[in-house]
């Protein structure tokens, strides 16, 4: 289950994401303060990215892979009347009720692949998990990947599983390949074989099926094509464990990395 917290203040916009996420403070049921990133149903990409970073972080957490800590935000439209900028104001006044935050992890720094060194282990972990969820946007020009504390941490799904757009190619989805060459972390001659080995026996339906609880309904109702949300869940399940099977005979990556392991590598 993910944690449930109201938004208090907001604190300012994060405008190098393409939704305006926004930096919030959130209390608890127990009167526990804590910052959040925070990304909105009234966005402009949807509920649908939504549904992606729950499923895909709760799922990458299954699988032993760093990444924030995900809670229901409940959000007053209230909260925006104060607000200077019209189009944050617009945004929280179009996202009342469930939106999702994310831990915001203080001092962390965005992956720099000229700056970091990963080990062959841990680059295929992650190009494998990305392969799996089909995550388009983790590229070298947008990483989608913080250091802290000397770890790799996974930040932002919403560009995954892009069959959901259109769930009458999510059958065939599973068997098309994965275009690896523009990862970021594909200059580190990931070790895709070891991860599949690792992983791929740990992505059971009922891993799947939890990380798909964990979406609230109002962001699956009236999905075309399904009687209730959870059909829509199902979907979810079917979709991934038939692509987890085989995906990685499927990953395309570079033929000759453009860089190399360093002493001090990530394992």
């Amino acid at each position: 289950m993910l944690t449930e917290v109201t938004a208090v203040r907001y604190a300012t916009p994060l405008r190098e994401g393409g939704s305006l996420p926004g930096l919030v403070e959130a209390v608890d049921g127990r009167g526990t303060y804590a910052p959040y990133v925070m990304k909105f149903t009234g966005a402009g990409q949807g509920r649908k990215t939504l549904v992606a970073e729950v499923i895909c972080g709760q799922l990458a957490r299954g699988l032993g892979l760093r990444v924030p800590g995900l809670a229901q935000i409940w959000l007053d439209p209230v909260l925006g009347l104060g607000e200077p900028d019209q189009q944050v104001q617009q945004l929280l006044k179009s996202s009342g009720g469930v939106n999702l935050g994310m831990e915001y992890l203080s001092g962390a720094l965005g992956f720099d692949p000229l700056a970091y060194d990963v080990g062959p282990a841990a680059a295929g972990r992650v190009v494998w998990f990305d392969a799996l969820i089909n995550n388009v946007d983790r590229s070298w020009r947008n990483p989608n990947m913080l250091m802290t504390g000397g770890d790799l941490w996974l930040i932002d799904h919403g560009a995954s599983m892009i069959w959901h757009h259109n769930w009458r190619t999510a059958e065939t989805a599973a068997a098309k390949p994965y275009d690896a060459s523009d990862h970021a972390l594909a200059p580190f001659g990931p070790d895709i074989a070891t991860a599949a080995a690792e992983l791929a026996p740990l992505v059971t339906q009922e891993l799947l099926a939890a990380a798909a609880a964990d979406v609230p309904d109002a962001w699956l109702v009236d999905e075309p094509g399904f009687d209730d949300p959870d059909a829509v869940r199902r979907a979810y399940v079917t979709a991934l464990l038939a692509r987890a099977e085989t995906i990685h005979e499927r990953i395309q990556l570079p033929q000759s990395p453009t860089g190399q392991q360093r002493k001090g590598a990530t394992k």
